[in-house]
């Protein structure tokens, strides 16, 4: 590392990846000494770049949070992580309501040195996926920052909101939770209008505002987990209950948590679930490789007779004949 403009940009890059570095540190992985670093910083500071000094025996080197975000400068295996994580969130359906992601990637993509844009590219032309890509119901920057910020401050917030049936209302809510399922952000929390616990879906609010109270979560309160239970509750023709006669563990890794409720038992893991068609849950069922004990619909006895008719037929049916 000997040419001057190197170093220089590899303290850049040092100074983004630490919060505070000392002089002898960099000295030592710069390989030169504190007043060569002294100059470092100060062809950086030169070209816009605000680094701040701090003297004493603890001071060191940082980036200040300046008034402009400094260049970036990327590892071979950060700019892939970068790009990866771009790729996964459109994949996934993350995205906000302005094209961020497009936009980020492209950014990246250009100021890449050939040496390392044609790989990326490569991995992004030729990457892909077991799971079908998900439609996202995009949030607003704004909203979706402010949630979350007044989240992890705990203080309540006021939000314009429009309901499925497009009736708007205007009220405060205590934010537990910021939680992204299948493609659409929620947010978890205290509902001063109705004084009780809600869930609503973060692109049918159009505003939030900042209130000056604080409020305190439940102890123990897991976001993810009344998310998914509350949409295991939605409304289904069928309520459908089942003792799987398997350990709760491997169970509830086969079964979608936003579909059932598991609960352990003596007997096995009791599913409640709500379908709109018993033959998709004559499926489900099917699938799983341990007996169990239908409950209730009785119709969904009948779906799994249906079904397993069906199987019967395929596996006796020869090359040459058509299905029926």
């Amino acid at each position: 590392m000997s040419h001057p403009l190197t170093r220089v940009l590899t303290l850049l890059e040092l100074l983004q990846s630490h919060a505070r570095l000392t002089g002898a540190e960099l000295a030592d992985r710069l390989d030169t000494d504190v007043r060569t670093v002294r100059r470092y910083t100060a062809h950086l500071r030169d070209v816009g770049i605000p680094v701040e000094a701090e003297r004493g025996r603890y001071g060191g080197y940082r980036l200040a949070r300046g008034y402009r975000m400094p260049p970036l400068v990327l590892t071979n295996d950060e700019a892939l992580a970068v790009v990866l994580g771009l790729l996964a969130a459109e994949r996934l359906g993350m995205g906000t309501a302005a094209p961020a992601s497009a936009g980020a990637l492209a950014k990246v993509e250009r100021v890449l040195p050939h040496t390392l844009r044609e790989p990326l590219a490569a991995m992004r032309e030729t990457l892909s996926f077991t799971a079908n890509a998900v439609t996202g119901q995009a949030p607003g920057t704004g909203v979706l920052l402010a949630l979350a910020q007044a989240s992890r401050a705990r203080t309540s917030v006021g939000i314009s909101h429009h309901s499925w049936r497009q009736e708007h209302t205007e009220r405060d809510i205590d934010p537990y939770g910021v939680v992204f399922h299948t493609g659409r952000w929620y947010v978890v929390g205290h509902d001063h209008l109705r004084d009780s616990l809600r869930t609503f879906r973060i692109d049918r609010i159009a505003s939030v505002t900042a209130r000056a109270d604080g409020f305190t979560a439940p102890d123990g309160f897991d976001p993810v987990a009344h998310l998914t239970s509350t949409l295991a509750r939605g409304t289904y023709r069928w309520q459908v209950e089942v003792t799987i006669h398997g350990p709760l563990d491997e169970v509830a890794r086969r079964l979608p948590r936003s579909a059932v409720t598991l609960t352990a038992r003596p007997a096995g893991v009791l599913m409640h679930a709500r379908a709109e068609r018993l033959d998709g849950m004559a499926h489900v069922l099917a699938s799983l490789e341990w007996p169990f004990t239908v409950h209730r619909p009785d119709e969904l006895r009948q779906a799994l007779v249906d079904l397993a008719a069906q199987l019967v037929a395929a596996a006796q049916r020869k090359p040459e004949e058509p299905p029926q």
